[in-house]
């Protein structure tokens, strides 16, 4: 498996990835995290162009997709019910999503997230217990609730180096 940015190029393959982990979601129990309509076709366009959407590859046929901040996330300002591990610099990761087609997507991520960051944030939706299962099992340590832009909750996530 390797990881590279993703361009427009790969758009179609993109939308197919994020729909067939729209149907799994939706046939495992967590049918309103995103449904059919998130994310859009535009919002995965503009992290094309802003060169945060990365592809996860076996050869060069993608099968997972993410986006990689490495700026603060604002809806992590305020976190309730607990506290980040620490306030230093973060990455923080969003809209993963597989094909299901490849096998130990998720843990390839995290090892390469882990290799270019010493603390990684990432949140789920409540419902989503297939990947609050894949986000503890790689050693993140659940901090607290936030709110994410609708005002719905998640469940925040951090790694840090510094606290294996």
């Amino acid at each position: 498996m390797n990881i590279r940015k993703a361009e427009m190029d790969d758009l179609p393959a993109i939308i197919a990835i994020y729909k067939s982990a729209q149907d799994f979601m939706i046939k495992t129990g967590n049918p309103t995290q995103w449904g059919h309509s998130y994310p859009t076709r535009d919002l995965v366009k503009k992290d094309i162009c802003k060169r945060i959407c990365y592809l996860i590859c076996d050869d060069d046929s993608p099968h997972g997709v993410f986006a990689l901040f490495n700026k603060d996330e604002p809806t992590y300002q305020y976190i309730e019910n607990g506290n980040w591990l620490n306030e230093d610099e973060y990455i923080t990761l969003h809209r993963i999503a597989s094909d299901g087609k490849l096998k130990g997507i998720f843990n390839f991520l995290i090892e390469y997230c882990k290799n270019i960051s010493n603390n990684i944030r990432i949140d789920t939706h409540p419902n989503n217990h297939i990947m609050q299962n894949q986000i503890e099992k790689n050693d993140f340590k659940k901090c607290g609730t936030i709110y994410v832009a609708d005002g719905s909750a998640r469940i925040a996530y951090q790694w840090s180096k510094n606290h294996e």
